[in-house]
């Protein structure tokens, strides 16, 4: 079996207000660019309205499709260039427009594309994708995105509630929520739009990241049981050096994976490889420098009953 790293003995735990300053200056930095630069741009399916993907046989006059969707009474859609000179998608979600949609999800769409034959020609073009959304199930989507979000929340701290101590629950429910902040900030400030497979990246990297703490946690409850008269410093820092191969060889393999669909895949997925390879970074950091810290941090301010008692434990963190 391939072994890597395996039996270091890295003072992690040392850097732990270092990490602090840079994640909250970071989240701070996410804060920041949301009050002075605006809020975040949502998809088709968070705002209602049409996105329809064109490729053009030959490379069109931007200025001319934006005057023909005018004419035609679609105002303020957004044309975007992607791949090459020839692909354009095109966005249309003003108010007008996605009301439209609620008389039938095509007929933005059917106008758009007829608007372009029109002015192009039939053979001029090939229409890739189109993604209609009525004002009423833009709605009901950004409901759902929400309670899935809270539903995931809820799971995990029921999990956590039966799966360990109160301490550990806390500690790991605390580093997910640090995630999240991160995740989001680093959405905002790659200016992502918010859709549902960045939802859904979202909620990946909450339970990636758990999984994480988790086995560390796991780790530090078994040497809590074998090495009773050892300072908890010393436990973290053993515990998070013992699980490092493991999570080099998962991180590595993950990331690998999460880089190929952001430099091969399309514009589709990239948003969603985008925040995973981020997740992975900020999961596996919090693992160790949120999560860890925090547990010492209880542990010193709540000292376990029976070793209070008997000072078997220095629980006591170092400087």
């Amino acid at each position: 079996m391939l072994r890597i790293l395996h039996g270091t003995s890295i003072d992690f735990i040392k850097y732990w207000r270092t990490a602090a300053v840079l994640t909250i200056a970071f989240i701070l930095l996410g804060v920041g660019s949301a009050l002075f630069k605006g809020g975040f741009p949502y998809s088709i399916e968070f705002t209602g309205g049409t996105l329809m993907q064109v490729e053009f046989t030959a490379p069109p006059d931007v200025a001319k499709i934006r005057s023909s969707l005018d004419a035609a009474g679609i105002t303020g859609a957004e044309i975007t260039s992607f791949g090459s000179n020839r692909e354009y998608t095109i966005r249309a979600q003003e108010a007008a427009q996605v009301e439209e949609q609620a008389a039938g999800a095509e007929k933005v769409a059917n106008k758009i594309e007829a608007t372009l034959r029109q002015a192009f020609g039939d053979n001029s073009f090939k229409v890739g994708r189109v993604e209609s959304v009525g004002p009423r199930v833009g709605g009901e989507l950004r409901r759902g995105a929400v309670l899935a979000i809270l539903i995931s929340f809820l799971v995990t701290l029921a999990y956590l509630a039966w799966r360990f101590e109160w301490r550990f629950g806390l500690a790991a429910v605390l580093a997910t929520a640090h995630d999240i902040l991160t995740t989001i900030a680093f959405i905002k400030l790659l200016h992502l739009e918010i859709s549902l497979t960045v939802i859904a990246a979202i909620l990946t990297v909450i339970g990636y990241s758990l999984n994480d703490t988790i086995i560390i946690f796991d780790r530090v409850r078994e040497n809590l049981h074998k090495n009773r008269k050892m300072p908890f410093y010393d436990l973290l820092n053993i515990s998070v050096n013992e699980t490092l191969p493991r999570s080099i060889l998962t991180h590595a393999t993950t990331l690998a994976a999460t880089l190929s669909l952001l430099v091969l895949a399309g514009e589709v997925i990239r948003p969603f490889a985008w925040v995973m390879s981020f997740g992975i970074f900020t999961g596996t950091f919090s693992s160790i420098y949120v999560a860890s810290p925090i547990l010492m941090w209880v542990e010193n301010k709540y000292p376990r009953k029976n070793e209070a008692r008997s000072g078997t434990r220095a629980v006591a963190a170092r400087p």
